[in-house]
């Protein structure tokens, strides 16, 4: 049986309810990526041209440190990886925490909160990032309010599908 993962990282606490949700139905454990740095109110204002969430978007080497390690990473086989969607793609600390660890024969499911973006570039990201992982194209991406309020219902239905599809991958094996 695979041992599933759901980490997160969310920084007005949107993600994290979806996060909540597929942990529940997956019976996953949670990981929650915090920033040694926490964001505030005014380093998430995109309007502030040196705010620091454009000032690291803007540079794709930046990598936020954040604080605790998940030391039993190896332990899983199936990693969903949640966050909000800035600027095009998933926030920095998002790569800070792919590089942190050997993702080789895992999989990687993202799923993510977004403005209007959608996935945008995030796939090609994440593969950059975590290299040998097998990166799902099949993203759970909700646009922040609207859908987040029927997100229950969203997440049960996205994990029926991606359990469809893993079955079908599978006969084909």
């Amino acid at each position: 049986m695979s041992k599933i993962l759901v980490s997160l990282f969310s920084a007005t606490g949107t993600t994290r309810k979806v996060a909540e949700e597929i942990c529940k139905v997956e019976n996953g454990d949670l990981y929650e990526i915090v920033p040694e740095t926490p964001y505030t109110k005014q380093d998430l204002d995109y309007t502030v041209k040196d705010s620091r969430s454009n000032v690291e978007m803007a540079d794709e080497s930046s990598r936020p440190a954040f604080v605790k390690k998940c030391d039993s990473i190896a332990d899983y086989d199936t990693v969903f990886v949640g966050f909000p969607v800035w600027w095009g793609r998933e926030p920095s600390i998002i790569d800070t925490f792919l590089e942190a660890y050997d993702f080789s024969g895992k999989t990687i499911i993202p799923f993510l909160s977004h403005g209007g973006y959608g996935p945008a570039g995030t796939l090609a990201s994440i593969e950059k990032a975590a290299p040998g992982a097998d990166v799902e194209k099949n993203v759970l991406a909700l646009a922040g309010g609207r859908e987040m309020n029927s997100a229950r219902q969203a997440v049960s239905n996205w994990l029926r599908e991606l359990r469809q599809i893993r079955q079908a991958r599978s006969a084909r094996a």
